[in-house]
């Protein structure tokens, strides 16, 4: 489905990131990946990609910086030739009420989830551009959509990716790049199951499904909005999140 074509996906050492970069392996794309703090669980990422037979690209990289994020897509167009499919997942949670969240959560909350997106767009277009094609998929949330007592900065930065990405796909539209947003719910990754069990519980209730959902599922979703099999679906914020809402 996506033999031959180039990925870059930020933050993708773990959890969401991870199982898409794996899927779009699985379909022959090739892997560009950034990551920040997991070392050993990139190399072993790298390891599981080339046994699918794709090449990899692995950097270290922090992806609020805009320099550092240019380079990133310099090195990958340097290396593959191409840059087809920009997945912008790289996110941090510091939650806690808005009177007691400090300037520094706040910013450094803002940057990681919604600068960086603007980072990698704003490096990854002109390349797209030159191409005339490309698919540009941002990781927004549930909370984005509904907000979050105690997620102030989190629901932000999420809310303010939906109209970036909304933005971006009108700008972009006639150049034939597309751009989308995914909403997870509540998904098993290592940040929710650093949870307690009964957090986890209550969390369940809110779910019409009864389940949290996993990342896979997730990644079932990138992989459409990648393939051709979404050539006409732009400027959508796909919701995943067993009818939360």
């Amino acid at each position: 489905m996506l033999k031959n074509k180039t990925a870059l996906i930020t933050g993708a050492s773990r959890g969401i990131g991870r199982a898409i970069a794996q899927l779009y392996a699985e379909h022959g794309c090739n892997i560009a990946f950034t990551y920040l703090y997991e070392e050993q669980e990139a190399n072993n990422l790298v390891e599981q990609l080339q046994a699918k037979g794709v090449q990899v690209l692995c950097i270290h990289s922090d992806a609020a910086d805009f320099n550092a994020a240019h380079a990133v897509v310099k090195q990958v167009v340097d290396t593959f030739g191409s840059l087809d499919i920009l997945v912008c997942n790289a996110g941090v949670a510091q939650d806690t009420l808005l009177m007691r969240m400090t300037e520094e959560q706040w910013d450094n909350v803002l940057n990681v989830n919604l600068k960086s997106v603007f980072n990698y767009c704003h490096a990854a277009t002109p390349q797209m551009m030159r191409q005339r094609s490309g698919s540009i998929i941002a990781m927004s949330s549930v909370v984005g959509i509904g907000g979050n007592a105690g997620q102030a900065n989190y629901a932000a930065s999420k809310a303010g990716i939906i109209g970036f990405i909304k933005s971006l796909s009108k700008e972009l539209g006639s150049r034939n790049i597309r751009a989308n947003a995914i909403a997870p719910g509540f998904i098993l990754t290592d940040m929710t199951l650093a949870l307690s069990e009964a957090t986890r519980a209550e969390m369940v209730k809110m779910i019409p499904m009864r389940r949290c959902g996993e990342a896979e599922e997730v990644a079932k979703v990138a992989l459409f909005l990648a393939s051709d099999l979404s050539s006409y679906v732009s400027g959508q914020v796909i919701s995943v999140n067993g009818a939360m809402g």
